[in-house]
C-alpha cells in the first residue's frame, strides 16, 4: 500500500512569516494503488488571533466560528502523524500550504514532517492555454472534474477535487 495525502489549508491571512496561522486543515489520505480513501482528517483551529477581512472574504470563516475549536497545539501530533505516514504530500499551491504547516509545527516545538511533495498547480501548466499556473477551478475544467465555485475555499472541498484532478491527471499521463 502506497499512501499519499492530499492537503489544503485555510488561514488568517497570506503571510505565515508575519504571524498568520492555519484556521482549517484538510488531509485526505489515499492508497495510491487502489485510489481508495483510507483516512479523512478535517479540522478547524482557533488561531488565537484575528482573521484578515480579505482572507475571511475568500474562505468565509470568521473568528467567531472558531471559538471552542482546538488550538494548533492540540492537533499538531495528529497532523504530523498523518503527513509522516504518507509517501507524498500533495497540494494545489504547495508553496502556500507547506510553509504554513511547517511554521505551525515549529511554533509548537514539533519537527517538520519530511516527505516527498507534489504541487498540482506548479505541475499543471499544461491545463491553461498560456501555460500559467492554473487555479484549482481551471485545473478541474481541463480535466473534466465538476467544480462548484460556491463550495471552493473550504479545505475539505478543495482537497476532494484536488484528489480527483490528481488521479485523472495521472490517468491521462499529465502527472
Amino acid at each position: 500500500m502506497t499512501l499519499i495525502t492530499c492537503a489544503d489549508t485555510e488561514t488568517t491571512g497570506l503571510s505565515q512569516e508575519k504571524g498568520d496561522k492555519i484556521i482549517e486543515i484538510a488531509l485526505l489520505t489515499y492508497d495510491l494503488d487502489t485510489r481508495s480513501l483510507v483516512n479523512r482528517y478535517v479540522q478547524r483551529i482557533d488561531p488565537d488571533r484575528p482573521i484578515d477581512p480579505a482572507a475571511q472574504a475568500v474562505h468565509g470563516i470568521s473568528y467567531e466560528m472558531l471559538m471552542g475549536c482546538p488550538k494548533w497545539e492540540d492537533v499538531a501530533d495528529e497532523v504530523h502523524r498523518i503527513i509522516s505516514g504518507s509517501k507524498c504530500l500533495i497540494a494545489h499551491n504547495l508553496a502556500f500550504d507547506a510553509p504554513f504547516i511547517a511554521g505551525e509545527m515549529l511554533r509548537v516545538g514539533k519537527t517538520v514532517p519530511l516527505v516527498n511533495s507534489f504541487c498540482t498547480m506548479d505541475n499543471g501548466r499544461w491545463a491553461t492555454f498560456n501555460g500559467k499556473s492554473p487555479k484549482l477551478g481551471e485545473l478541474c475544467f481541463a480535466l473534466g472534474v465538476d467544480y462548484d465555485p460556491t463550495a471552493a475555499h473550504a479545505a475539505d472541498y478543495d482537497t476532494e477535487v484536488l484528489a480527483e484532478c490528481l488521479f485523472k491527471g495521472i490517468d491521462r499521463g499529465f502527472y
